[in-house]
This record gives C-alpha cells, structure tokens and sequence, in this order.
C-alpha cells in the first residue's frame, strides 16, 4: 500500500518539472528575441546616423559606366564562345560603335 501514495507524488513531480522546463525554454527564447530585437535596433540607429549619401552626378553615372573596349572585348569573348553568331556580332558592335 505505500505505493499508492507515491503515484501522485511522482506524477505531480514530472508534470511540475515538465511545466518548469516549458517555462525555462520559453523564457530563454524570449530573451534570446530580445536580444536579437536590441541588436536589429542598434544596427537601425547607426545607419540612421550616417549622412545621407551624395547623389550621383552625371559625370559619375558616365565614369561607372564600362567603357567601349570593355563593351568591345565582351562582345568579343560572347562571339568567341559561340554565344553570338556572326551576323548578332556584327550588328552588336556596330550599334555599339553608333554606325
């Protein structure tokens, strides 16, 4: 008979530190989100600070843009590998050259 008196107490001991590991996780995740939340917002901030990038000028847009003998060369190398027929290259570099 002194078994009976232990189920409930060892069943109310599981369901207890079932809850108690259920509520660490939870807390943990929690404050695991904080955690990530605070750093996402420290993140925002700084780049909030910085000042606002310059805008680009035309002549800036021009330098960034490739040049015609990279433009050429690329071409070249797409006729090379077979990308581009002779006829597609032609017409290519012509519209590239303006003629």
């Amino acid at each position: 008979m002194p078994f009976m008196r232990r189920r409930p107490l060892l069943r109310a001991a599981a369901v207890g530190g079932g809850a108690y590991l259920a509520g660490k996780h939870s807390a943990r995740r929690q404050a695991d989100q904080q955690y990530q939340d605070a750093g996402q917002d420290q993140r925002l901030d700084d780049l909030e600070q910085q000042p606002p990038a310059a805008p680009q000028t035309a002549a800036g847009a021009q330098a960034a843009a490739p040049s015609m003998a990279d433009q050429l060369n690329q071409l070249a190398g797409l006729h090379d590998q077979g990308v581009l027929s002779d006829d597609e290259f032609t017409a290519a570099k012509a519209k590239l050259l303006g003629g």
